[in-house]
């Protein structure tokens, strides 16, 4: 009996010991903070910021003109890209893009992936606007 009670003893100190390591533990972890960046040289900097004005600019003109703008992006695209592309490539944007670092090129294709694939969406919608337009006006005219 007394072996029995000895050893509830012990399980409950080693219980109380690892719930008071547990709790110190989930206090640090709390208030550890991860950050993850990207370090940049001055050129890389440089370069990405060129990338994002290159792209920028084509953006304002992309609500103008849809077709052209998707153009211009995909030839963006191909020049962050080392498959074959299916258009042209924009060589001067292509050099922009090899003075950035290689997470920022990373981003950069991911992001004019991003913009082709809502161009792509928003044709569709406007697409299957006009024909439920189209339908609307024939519909009146009878």
């Amino acid at each position: 009996m007394k072996g029995s009670n000895l050893q509830a003893q012990l399980l409950r100190r080693e219980r109380e010991e690892l719930t008071l390591t547990a709790e110190r533990l989930m206090t640090r972890t709390v208030t550890v903070e991860v950050s993850v960046e990207t370090i940049r040289n001055p050129q890389q900097a440089s370069s990405l910021q060129q990338a994002s004005l290159v792209i920028d600019e084509i953006l304002k003109k992309v609500m103008d003109n849809l077709e052209d703008g998707k153009k211009q992006l995909m030839s963006l695209y191909a020049a962050c890209t080392s498959d074959v592309p299916p258009g042209p490539i924009d060589q001067k944007f292509q050099s922009i893009i090899i003075g950035c670092a290689i997470e920022d090129q990373k981003k950069i294709k991911r992001r004019l992936e991003n913009l082709i694939r809502n161009i792509d969406k928003s044709e569709k919608s406007i697409t299957l606007l006009e024909i439920q337009k189209q339908k609307s006006v024939s519909v009146q005219i009878k």
